[in-house]
């Protein structure tokens, strides 16, 4: 199940010494793992370390964007952008226990399609002003509601914070994805465990 917070890695994470990073935001309330590596590779062995750190607390891992990857290191499943695998060759590749999401942006026909070929999770932003992507076109929150009557898990991801994230669960967000947010502090664990608490308020 995809819902609460959906922590994404930063470079730091995918790091020899990522693995308490990323610790740090499983004990702080993670709930959905993505690992993504823009600028830098992930080895192998980190892959599936950080795949097996996620299911010893019982978080499901995808990998983002590498179909490859995904398989070889033991993930959930992957996301996947506009420029990367379709969804039925992912889930030819990873089988049909993987868990795939693709972003949608700010299309609703998009995802509405997606939908129809099999996604399992829908990603929309960026709603609010991001450093991760600062061109990245802007979502409203409308399309939130508009595509929940399709059943799918909705991931809002794009600038949120613990103060803007209420809204996007309001609209019908199912989990907040967040990057500097989370990995962006100090103290990681009370980063997450302070978008985790905004699931557990809307209960």
């Amino acid at each position: 199940m995809i819902a609460g917070l959906y922590a994404v890695t930063d470079a730091a994470c995918c790091a020899r010494d990522g693995l308490a990073r990323v610790r740090a935001a499983l004990v702080g309330g993670a709930r959905v793992l993505q690992l993504r590596c823009k600028g830098s590779d992930l080895a192998i062995d980190d892959a599936r370390a950080l795949v097996a750190l996620g299911h010893a607390f019982g978080v499901p891992v995808l990998v983002n964007d590498d179909v490859e990857l995904a398989l070889a290191a033991g993930a959930d499943g992957v996301h996947l952008g506009r420029d990367d695998a379709t969804v039925e060759s992912a889930r030819a590749r990873l089988g049909p226990q993987a868990i795939i999401g693709a972003s949608c942006y700010a299309d609703l026909d998009r995802a509405q399609d997606l939908a129809r070929r099999g996604a399992d999770y829908l990603a929309f932003g960026s709603f609010y002003p991001s450093r991760t992507k600062p061109h990245a076109v802007r979502a409203h929150p409308s399309l939130l509601a508009a595509a929940r009557p399709w059943g799918k898990p909705l991931v809002a991801i794009g600038g949120i914070l613990p103060e803007n994230g209420r809204a996007l669960i309001a609209a019908g967000a199912s989990a907040l994805a967040v990057v500097d947010g989370v990995f962006g502090y100090s103290d990681i664990e009370g980063a997450a465990r302070a978008y985790q608490r905004l699931f557990e308020e809307t209960v």
